[in-house]
């Protein structure tokens, strides 16, 4: 569903918070958000999706000889759960705190997160 003003999709993860992969390969693992890619709506977790990239030798790079590194890539949004603050996957809601402001809370156990 399309917002009409603001055309980015209201997520629910943002970076430096921690999450649970709930399927793939790494399923069980938690970390932390290194990077959130609104348009494509998938996410960079630390540790999480780790692949081999070969790299060919360059005389102006990192890696002169060439080689092998290791890297993180994007999974789905879809694929995580946010980690309250219990330690517990959580889904996501939002609702005013005493302050009056808009705050995201778990629905697992009903505390406002961060």
């Amino acid at each position: 569903m399309d917002r009409k003003k603001n055309k980015q999709p209201k997520l629910n993860i943002k970076k430096d918070d921690q999450v649970l992969v709930i399927t793939g390969a790494d399923r069980g693992k938690k970390g932390r958000v290194i990077e959130v890619l609104t348009t494509d709506r998938r996410i960079l977790v630390e540790g999480v999706n780790i692949v081999k990239k070969h790299l060919k030798p360059n005389v102006d790079r990192d890696f002169p000889q060439g080689g092998i590194k290791e890297k993180e890539m994007s999974i789905n949004i879809s694929n995580v759960k946010l980690v309250d603050n219990q330690g517990n996957g959580t889904r996501v809601g939002r609702k005013l705190n005493a302050e009056g402001k808009l705050q995201r809370y778990s629905k697992k156990s009903g505390e406002f997160i961060k």
